[in-house]
């Protein structure tokens, strides 16, 4: 059983750059061709996709972040990390690990979410 467990500052001032990380536990982030994924929730809005890490290494992000994100992996300690910069009040918001895969079959695991306030 895989668990995802996000962790973070909190409360980040406006045009700070945020850092979170995803521990990963019982399981490898390199192998089972699963696909590591930073997923956001601002208040009162739906889910919005930040970007990924497949298991390959390679990543791919929302156009809409604008190459604010950048999203990596220390392999040995099973962690990603989700790094933005140029913070606004509109990051505000819940984020959360995913991880997800569809080959052979469709497996998918999400963290608890962690809450990012950005605030002067």
């Amino acid at each position: 059983q895989v668990q995802l467990q996000e962790s973070g500052p909190g409360l980040v001032k406006p045009s700070q750059t945020l850092s979170l990380t995803c521990t990963v536990s019982g399981g490898s982030i390199t192998t089972g061709y699963y696909a590591w994924s930073w997923i956001r929730q601002s208040p009162g809005k739906g889910l919005e996709w930040m970007g990924v890490i497949p298991y390959d290494g390679s990543t791919y992000y929302s156009p809409s972040l604008k190459s604010r994100a950048s999203i990596s992996r220390d392999n040995a300690k099973t962690t990603v990390y989700l790094q933005m910069n140029s913070l606004k009040s509109e990051d505000t918001a819940v984020y959360y690990c995913n991880a997800l895969k569809r080959y052979p079959f469709r497996d998918e695991y999400w963290g608890q979410g962690t809450q990012v306030t950005v605030s002067s």
